[in-house]
């Protein structure tokens, strides 16, 4: 079975950065793969968020992963930690917050790379950016760079010749920018989860650290957030 040189794995949260970068990787004319993975996170309402986004783009090919990293704890989004709210955007560039899980792009980009392999895809795309770097040292240019020198090293189709290629389009995006490339792209952000601590509905707190850099986002871009908001009701 040969490469597809336009083939595409795109790592699909459900979130407001994964919907964006979904929609750049298909303006660029990539043939998507798009691969959801359950690990255990408190704020799942993403993975309904993911397939309605599927749903959307008519993707055919859709694939959903589950995988217990709740089994390991250590953050509070896998564990029964609180999870921190009302934090100022300097509160959360002070340190690594207890939001991050351990390795978890290291896990993730592991799997979209054996999924891509399996499929003869040479190119992932994940949604990290600017914000996420500053605090999170998984979602740093760094990592990215040498996470592909290792999906190269350790693949039949890197050492045979077949280059893979990690894309992150919005590592050097700030959120407002993030989504002004998405609505000129056409997402449909109400189709987006991005609480960390949504209610027993999916209502998102609005407190939370994502929460706040997500309408700090939508405010610093001049548009309305469409979803609702906990504080709002």
């Amino acid at each position: 079975m040969g490469h597809n040189d336009k083939k595409a794995v795109v790592l699909l949260s459900g979130g407001l950065d994964s919907a964006t970068t979904l929609a750049l990787a298909m303006k660029d004319g990539y043939h998507v793969l798009s691969l959801t993975i359950v690990y255990g996170q408190k704020h799942a309402w993403e993975i309904n968020s993911a397939k309605k986004l599927v749903k959307y783009y008519r993707l055919k090919n859709h694939r959903i992963v589950n995988l217990d990293l709740a089994a390991f704890g250590g953050s509070a989004l896998t564990d029964e930690l609180e999870v921190p709210k009302n934090r100022s955007i300097n509160d959360m560039d002070d340190d690594i917050p207890i939001t991050y899980v351990p390795a978890r792009n290291t896990v993730f980009l592991s799997i979209a790379l054996a999924y891509a392999e399996a499929r003869d895809a040479c190119h992932i795309f994940l949604g990290v950016n600017a914000i996420d770097y500053s605090g999170y040292p998984d979602c740093r240019p760094e990592f990215i760079k040498v996470f592909e020198s290792v999906a190269n090293l350790g693949t039949k189709m890197g050492v045979e010749g077949t280059k893979i290629n990690i894309h992150t389009p919005l590592i050097h995006m700030k959120k407002h920018e993030i989504i002004k490339t998405g609505i000129n792209l056409g997402v449909d952000y109400s189709l987006t989860h991005s609480c960390y601590d949504p209610g027993d509905d999916g209502i998102s707190c609005g407190a939370c650290d994502a929460c706040t850099l997500r309408l700090k986002g939508f405010q610093d871009a001049g548009l309305h957030d469409p979803l609702n908001y906990q504080n709002e009701l």
